[in-house]
């Protein structure tokens, strides 16, 4: 009888940080990006790019609405990793401990990142992204210190379809249930009246109070994810198709249910959690795959000092203009004769060292070791 393949033990997973850093490259460069591809004289191509590297107004699904729940999901992948050996039966209150502490800095680097106590008391953003990753965070971490597997996935389930009944026949005062139009919803309506100070949207959020629950989900689909990957029992192939599989489910899935409850980025609606987090999946099943089964993380290496770093860099990015530093370097007269042979070919250079810059300081940091930890 042959024996059942054996994976060995997974430690830090290079894919993860290499997912991470190409998500990040893109959370500081997609909007510079977009707009040089806006004005680039390169015809369909250029405006294909343009019109993914932009957010959807309302319905529908673009590149550039997948990079936030990315981000999300892959804070559910690294759970497991990093709370394991904190969940015994005599450290759960360590585990404990350490969520709640990450949970309460990251929130407060999100008021930080939104100008803190230095804009007006009436313009603090309280729920913005990073207090969303900070809530998506507790709430999964806490969920998978008390659930199994299972009891995730139907954890998963109850929300995403809780959430779309509550939208569906909940009556909104002056339209009515079901009506899924902004400014018409539930999701909307709740931080019209309950959301104080600062609204990215007039007066509701696209990070607001009842979306934070379908978005804890995204961060569950990444604990399932990450658990899977640590399984002793399977073998590297097996994780990486399964999760390709699973990628590919969910999307079918989500535009399915999108007949019906429409995607929504801004409402992080359930259809939009299933689509984006089979997006997900499937990049992590290619990233795992090059990098932990391939061994060839070598070509990831920008990608894993912008990874390993991310929320340095993020903070970072708020403080320092890159987009100003790289006029420097190819400003003026240079980005000038560019758009000159070639219109937009300018704008486009002056986004390509931006996010370059990005990166040359993130590797100064992991070369040297230096890394933000919370």
């Amino acid at each position: 009888m042959n024996p059942t393949p054996q994976a060995a033990p997974v430690g830090r997973l290079a894919s993860l940080d290499a997912l991470r850093g190409f998500d990040m490259m893109w959370i500081m460069g997609a909007d510079a990006l977009g707009s040089a591809f806006s004005h680039l004289s390169g015809g369909p191509v250029a405006r294909f790019a343009a019109r993914q590297l932009d957010h959807v107004a309302w319905e529908g699904i673009r590149f550039y609405d997948t990079i936030f729940p990315l981000f999300v999901f892959m804070v559910g992948v690294a759970i497991p990793f990093s709370l394991d050996r904190f969940a015994g039966p005599e450290g759960r209150s360590g585990a404990l401990s350490r969520i709640f502490r990450r949970t309460v800095l990251l929130y407060l680097l999100g008021l930080f990142y939104y100008g803190g106590f230095g804009t007006p008391f009436d313009q603090i953003r309280l729920l913005g992204v990073l207090q969303r990753i900070a809530l998506c965070y507790c709430g999964a971490s806490l969920l998978y210190l008390l659930l199994k597997p299972r009891g995730i996935a139907v954890a998963i389930g109850a929300l995403l379809v809780g959430y779309w009944l509550l939208l569906r026949y909940v009556p909104v005062p002056g339209f009515g249930p079901g009506d899924f139009r902004e400014g018409h919803n539930l999701t909307n309506w709740i931080d019209a009246h309950y959301l104080p100070l600062r609204k990215w949207d007039g007066d509701h959020d696209p990070e607001g109070i009842l979306s934070t629950l379908p978005a804890v989900t995204t961060c569950l689909l990444g604990v399932l994810s990450g658990r899977w990957i640590k399984r002793v029992d399977k073998t590297e192939g097996q994780k990486a198709r399964v999760l390709a599989l699973g990628g590919v489910v969910l999307m079918v899935l989500g535009f399915a249910w999108g007949t019906q409850f429409p995607i929504v980025k801004k409402l992080w609606s359930s259809s939009f959690v299933l689509v984006a987090g089979g997006w997900s999946m499937l990049l992590l099943s290619a990233f795992y795959t090059v990098a932990d089964i391939w061994k060839m993380d070598r070509w990831l290496k920008p990608f894993v000092w912008l990874g390993s770093n991310a929320l340095t860099v993020y903070i970072l990015s708020n403080i320092v203009d890159f987009g100003a530093l790289s006029a420097r370097f190819a400003g003026g007269d240079i980005a000038a004769a560019l758009n000159r042979a070639w219109t937009g070919s300018g704008e486009l250079l002056l986004a390509l060292v931006s996010i370059v810059l990005c990166m040359v300081v993130a590797g100064f940091l992991y070369r040297r070791k230096i890394f933000l930890r919370l």
